[in-house]
């Protein structure tokens, strides 16, 4: 009798498996729990192999293989590929437009700031901080609504916007300036090289500005860890030392004071990237508020003195994030070459962090992909290849970064390897359906996405 009950006590066990399977795939369960099994797996994942011990190591050699590159498709797709040549900053004295150094007040705070936080979401710092900067000048949408746009997920799973920002990790300044340029009544644009004082004179002018800057805090095990995050700028206040911000992760994340020292730290780690919102009627008002910074080129001239600059002074862990900032700014410039050689003192760099005062920012290829552009463009193939699967493979829990995704497939192409780009390709559509780089490089391989 007890052998009988204790063969009915084993049946219960695929029966409640069943039922907990069952009940997991309902949707209101589903979009509850995954999200947070898909943070404890990504903690199992980063216990057994730590992120921050991830280093890529550049090779540096020009993978020009005749077989691939000549043959006519390829060289075809590289011509695709490759941007329009552009003129490009030379050496020596050059004519430097003047900086205004009109005063401004000691202390502004913008008025009719809508706060909106990116909480019970993941990965909606970009969406957030987009839709505060729209509703300041009257755009009546929404955080879903901007998420729609810039981050669709896989297309598959409807208005369930909490999961839908768990695969795609990051937003990237262009992509918002993209969307209020194609999706709103209203204008968008991003510079390199702002510096504080350009900030205050565009708030003191009504214009907010929001800012890609990084920083550190605490993660889950004790450690420092370092992250990228937007930051909507409303105000500032010199008395106090600090600008007046609007944090969507932070709580409370409203009228924050974030100090002068910290802000510009931080914004360091993005090549003083900004962006600003605007109605068209007023275009040419922000137009005199940048000067110099109106004309984009300068504006990325400007960002490699303020990198060469930071590489003479910074020392330690700093001048990761200078010879990154260099790299960027060249790349820019579509000085490829330039651009690789200064990456590969940045990796350098990276790869001798001082561990004991934080972990590697092993975040940093989430959110800034210019070292894809310019091995790719200099021809050095197995670089982008290995660059990609170091991301991929060792920084992140799952292998769902579109960029990497799709720069790894061009390189496999050029390779000769086309079966491993289409799968590429096909991945990153799996994380951003509809994502136009990824839809292209398939047609033009004759494949449909």
């Amino acid at each position: 009798m007890d052998r009988l009950k204790n063969i009915n006590k084993l049946w219960l066990i695929p029966i409640v498996l069943l039922v907990g399977i069952g009940l997991y795939l309902l949707p209101p369960i589903h979009s509850r729990l995954a999200p947070r099994l898909d943070l404890l797996r990504t903690r199992i994942v980063y216990f057994f192999k730590p992120p921050s011990e991830a280093v890529f190591q550049p090779g540096g050699e020009t993978e020009l293989n005749i077989d691939t590159v000549i043959a006519t498709t390829r060289a075809e797709y590289m011509l695709t590929l490759t941007p329009p040549a552009t003129p490009t900053l030379k050496a020596g004295p050059t004519p430097t437009p003047t900086i205004t150094t009109t005063p401004v007040p000691a202390a502004v705070s913008l008025p009719g700031v809508i706060y909106v936080d990116q909480h019970n979401r993941w990965n909606y710092c970009g969406p957030a901080n987009l839709t505060m900067a729209l509703n300041f000048w009257g755009w009546k949408g929404d955080r879903d609504e901007v998420a729609k746009g810039v981050k669709p997920g896989s297309g598959e799973l409807g208005k369930n916007f909490i999961e839908r920002g768990l695969p795609d990790k990051n937003v990237m300044p262009y992509e918002l300036v993209d969307y209020v340029n194609e999706n709103t009544e209203y204008r968008a644009l991003m510079r390199y090289g702002g510096d504080q004082n350009l900030v205050k004179r565009l708030i003191a002018a009504g214009f907010p500005v929001v800012v890609e800057k990084g920083y550190y805090e605490a993660d889950y095990t004790g450690k420092i860890d370092w992250l990228g995050h937007y930051l909507f700028t409303t105000g500032y206040d010199d008395a106090r030392g600090g600008f007046i911000v609007q944090d969507a992760y932070l709580v409370p994340g409203k009228d924050l004071l974030s100090e002068y020292p910290i802000y510009q730290e931080g914004w360091r780690s993005f090549n003083y990237v900004f962006m600003v919102v605007y109605p068209p009627d007023r275009e040419a008002e922000l137009m005199n508020v940048l000067g110099p910074w109106a004309d984009e080129k300068w504006a990325i001239g400007h960002a490699l003195e303020l990198a060469e600059k930071d590489i003479l002074t910074l020392t330690d862990n700093n001048l990761f994030f200078a010879w990154f900032n260099k790299g960027t700014s060249h790349m820019a410039m579509q000085q490829y070459v330039d651009a690789a050689t200064a990456y590969d003192q940045a990796f350098a760099t990276y790869a001798n962090w001082d561990i004991n005062k934080a972990n590697r920012p092993f975040r940093m290829m989430w959110y800034q992909t210019g070292p894809y552009f310019s091995y790719f463009y200099s021809a050095r193939y197995q670089d982008v290849i290995n660059l990609a699967d170091t991301t991929l493979n060792d920084t992140i829990s799952t292998p769902t970064l579109e960029e990497s995704l799709l720069w790894r497939g061009r390189a496999y192409y050029m390779i000769g390897n086309t079966q491993a780009a289409v799968d590429d390709y096909r991945a990153a559509l799996a994380v951003h359906v509809n994502w136009p780089p990824a839809v292209q490089a398939l047609q033009e391989l004759g494949l449909q996405p």
